[in-house]
């Protein structure tokens, strides 16, 4: 199992979300962030103080199988992208265990 954390932009939200319905991928967890990319890549004065402003996100969390894992990246990168700055990032982990408390299922049966 992999868990995927996105950071997309919030307007893409449910552009992620039917790609991800359309693999059978429903279950996730969004969370408002903020954050700011590449400093460098930035219009900020080279000298002086400076104050990156953070941009309002949106981070995605899923648990998927492993055989679910390209195409889930596939569809967030499809839906989430726009061609311009700030599109977002894509995180993969491995996943040691997952536990449903209700059921006490395991594995891809807590999926």
């Amino acid at each position: 199992m992999k868990k995927i954390e996105a950071i997309i932009k919030p307007f893409k939200l449910e552009e992620v979300k039917s790609g991800l319905a359309e693999l059978g991928i429903e279950g996730m967890t969004v969370s408002e962030v903020k954050g700011y990319g590449n400093p460098t890549q930035s219009t900020r004065p080279l000298y002086g103080p400076s104050r990156l402003p953070f941009i309002p996100k949106l981070k995605v969390e899923l648990i998927v199988r492993n055989d679910l894992l390209g195409s889930a990246v596939a569809a967030i990168k499809q839906s989430a992208r726009t061609g311009t700055r700030g599109d977002g990032k894509i995180f993969v982990q491995d996943l040691l265990e997952v536990i449903r408390i209700r059921t006490e299922e395991r594995g891809d049966q807590a999926l």
